[in-house]
C-alpha cells in the first residue's frame, strides 16, 4: 500500500495511550485527524504532520476509520454523541478499558447510529505501542477487523481477532489485567522492605524478573488444572501457602512495611483449605472464587 493510498484515520481522545495511537498512525504515513476536548494536547500531533478537527463531527467524517482512546465506555459514548449522525457507515473502534458490559452498551449505541463496531485493547503501555511484539486484542465485526487489519497492525505487530461477540476484548482485558495490580503491589511491599534494609530496589529487579518468568511458566499449568477441575496434582499445594502466610507477618515485624493488603489473600487460602483443597494445586482457590450460580 502506498503513501497515496493509506487509510485516512481519526484518532479520539489525546491521552498519553491516544497521543501514542495516533504518532504511531502518523509516522506510518496515514493521514490523521485527531480530536480532543482539551485542544491543546492535539499540538505536538499537529507539529507531526496529524491534522485537527474543530469539532467531534468534522473529525468522525473526516475518514472512514474511527479511533477512540478514552478513559471509559461512557466517556466514549459521551464524547461521540454529538457526532451520532455521522458514524453510520463508519468503522469505530474503541481502545478505553471498561466492563464486558460498557463494551455491549457501547457496541450497540454504535450500531443504532449505523457504525460498524470493533471493541479492543492495548495489552501495553505507551511507548510500546507500534512495536513489532505488542498485543491488541479485538472483538465485533471480524470483516472490520479484516478490512483495516493492515492499519490497526500500525499500533502493534501482534494483533489478534477473538470473535465476533463485541465484549470479549473487555472480558480478556479485565481478566488478564486482574493480574497486574497485585503482582505490582507485591513488588512495592519488597521494594519497601529492601529499602527497610538500607538497600537499593534496584538491587532486586533481576530476581523479580526471573520470579516473574518462572510465575509465567506455571501458566500453562494452572490452566490445564483449572480447565480440567483436577487439581490432586499440587507441586505447590494450598497448605503451602497457608503456612507461608505466617512468613508475610514475621516481615511486616521486622521491616516495619505495611502487608495489610495481604489480609483478603490469606483469607482466600484459608477458605480453600477448608473448603478441601488443602492437599491440591494452588490453582484450586479457583473454586473458591467462583460464586454460586444466582437462583432465578
Amino acid at each position: 500500500m502506498t503513501a497515496k493510498n493509506l487509510t485516512p484515520v481519526t484518532v479520539i481522545g489525546l491521552g498519553s495511550m491516544g497521543t501514542a495511537l495516533a504518532e504511531a498512525f502518523v509516522k506510518a504515513g496515514h493521514p490523521t485527524t485527531v480530536w480532543n476536548r482539551t485542544a491543546a494536547k492535539a499540538a505536538p500531533l499537529i507539529a507531526m504532520g496529524a491534522r485537527p478537527a474543530e469539532a467531534v463531527e468534522d473529525a468522525v467524517t473526516a475518514g472512514p476509520l474511527v479511533v477512540t482512546c478514552l478513559t471509559t465506555f461512557d466517556d466514549t459514548r459521551s464524547a461521540l454523541r454529538p457526532a451520532g449522525a455521522s458514524l453510520r457507515g463508519r468503522a469505530l473502534v474503541t481502545l478505553n478499558s471498561g466492563s464486558p458490559a460498557g463494551a455491549r452498551e457501547t457496541a450497540a449505541w454504535a450500531l443504532d447510529h449505523g457504525a460498524r463496531f470493533l471493541a479492543g485493547a492495548v495489552k501495553n503501555v505507551p511507548s510500546a505501542v507500534g512495536a513489532p511484539d505488542t498485543l491488541l486484542y479485538y472483538s465485533g465485526d471480524k470483516a472490520v477487523f479484516e478490512e483495516f487489519g493492515t492499519t490497526l497492525k500500525v499500533l502493534g505487530g501482534d494483533t489478534v481477532h477473538l470473535g465476533d461477540e463485541t465484549d470479549l476484548a473487555a472480558l480478556y482485558e479485565m481478566a488478564v489485567g486482574a493480574m497486574l495490580l497485585p503482582a505490582l503491589v507485591g513488588f512495592f511491599q519488597g521494594a519497601a522492605a529492601v529499602q527497610a534494609r538500607g538497600l537499593e530496589v534496584s538491587t532486586m529487579v533481576r530476581f523479580s524478573g526471573k520470579w516473574l518468568d518462572m510465575i509465567k511458566s506455571l501458566l500453562p499449568v494452572y490452566a490445564e488444572e483449572i480447565d480440567g477441575g483436577d487439581y490432586t496434582d499440587a507441586a505447590s499445594s494450598v497448605n503451602l501457602f497457608l503456612a507461608a502466610a505466617a512468613h508475610d507477618d514475621d516481615l511486616a515485624g521486622e521491616t516495619n512495611v505495611d502487608t495489610a493488603w495481604l489480609a483478603p489473600l490469606h483469607d482466600l487460602v484459608r477458605r480453600a483449605a477448608e473448603a478441601g483443597h488443602g492437599d491440591h494445586s494452588i490453582s484450586a482457590l479457583t473454586e473458591v472464587l467462583r460464586k454460586p450460580a444466582r437462583q432465578p
